[in-house]
């Protein structure tokens, strides 16, 4: 069995439930009311390579075992970076807290956070995904947020919870010991909800002149409207979520039980039977209805979510055998 596989059968039988619901939101005041289709741009070559390709590296390698990537053999997966990267931290059980490492990159001169996504052979690991209410974020940590009434995701923010302090400790730890004068944060599927979640919070705690930058792969709902709005205002365009082609992950939770996106998404479009993608667009705004959330339900593609997405690159346990 795949990883990730489980993760998706659980939002896309959840979706299909709701999806004659979702036809009629409108009616009894749910969903967007302001629907957005403004127009795509094609994003070159040039800049997957420069702004996607490493983080995409990363991101596959958190699914990787834990002893491999510790001593960074894991094949491909870490030859692709180089040998030069160095894991410093390792934390998880693979259940109720999903893997995660910490790096330092010299190459860019930056201390990376990977998260691992779900592991469907760990039933721990799928029912943090299954508790999908909103709940209100936690203003003790996100003290920026106080007074904004903002909801999260009930499952991705108590994943985010066991690992937040760890997290934390280890980048600062990184950043003085290093010359590293950038972030990274990056993660597929759950890693990636958890990833914008340590994401906002790093911004918070860390000095503004560090540079944090987060790239995230299939990413699901995470928040709502204030959520969005939230990110948006504190991650910019440091923040880009990718997409890719009929993935149905990144369409739940459902826009009508409250849930929205943040801005800076980039949809892959078409991927080759190289695993190269022929086309990838910069989607503005929230929710985009010509990217991944006008998808229809009947297309849903799971092997999009595990990929490929670009230059050969897939996510899950069969991308990372080690």
């Amino acid at each position: 069995m795949l990883r990730c596989s489980s993760f998706v059968s659980i939002f896309l039988s959840t979706s299909l439930l709701t999806s004659e619901l979702s036809l009629a939101a409108p009616l009894f005041g749910f969903g967007s009311s302001d629907d957005n289709s403004a127009g795509t741009t094609a994003v070159s070559n040039d800049t997957v390579t420069s702004d996607f390709l490493r983080p995409a590296f990363f991101s596959r390698i958190a699914y990787c075992s834990s002893d491999a990537v510790q001593s960074f053999q894991c094949g491909a997966p870490c030859d692709a970076l180089g040998s030069d990267v160095d894991v410093f931290q390792i934390g998880g059980n693979d259940g109720t807290i999903p893997m995660y490492f910490i790096a330092h990159d010299p190459s860019t001169s930056t201390i990376v956070v990977a998260h691992q996504g779900t592991d469907p052979n760990n039933l721990l690991s799928i029912l943090n995904d299954a508790k999908f209410g909103l709940v209100d974020l936690n203003t003790t940590r996100f003290t920026t947020a106080d007074g904004k009434g903002i909801q999260v995701h009930d499952g991705f923010q108590q994943t985010f919870e066991r690992t937040a302090d760890g997290v934390l400790a280890g980048v600062q730890n990184g950043l003085a010991t290093t010359n590293a004068t950038n972030v990274l944060v990056t993660g597929h599927s759950l890693g990636a909800a958890v990833a914008t979640l340590d994401a906002m919070f790093l911004k918070e705690k860390l000095d503004p002149s560090v540079q944090l930058t987060t790239s995230v792969f299939g990413l699901p709902r995470v928040g709502d409207q204030a959520w969005a709005d939230f990110v948006d205002s504190s991650l910019g365009s440091t923040l880009s979520h990718i997409t890719n082609q009929n993935d149905p992950v990144p369409t739940v939770p459902p826009e009508f039980l409250g849930f929205v996106h943040p801005s800076n998404e980039f949809h892959i479009t078409g991927v080759d039977s190289n695993g190269q993608a022929t086309g990838i667009v910069a989607c503005p705004g929230q929710d985009n209805e010509n990217c991944s959330t006008g998808n229809d339900i009947v297309d849903a593609s799971v092997a999009n979510h595990l990929g490929p997405y670009f230059d050969d690159i897939s996510f899950g346990g069969s991308a990372c055998s080690a």
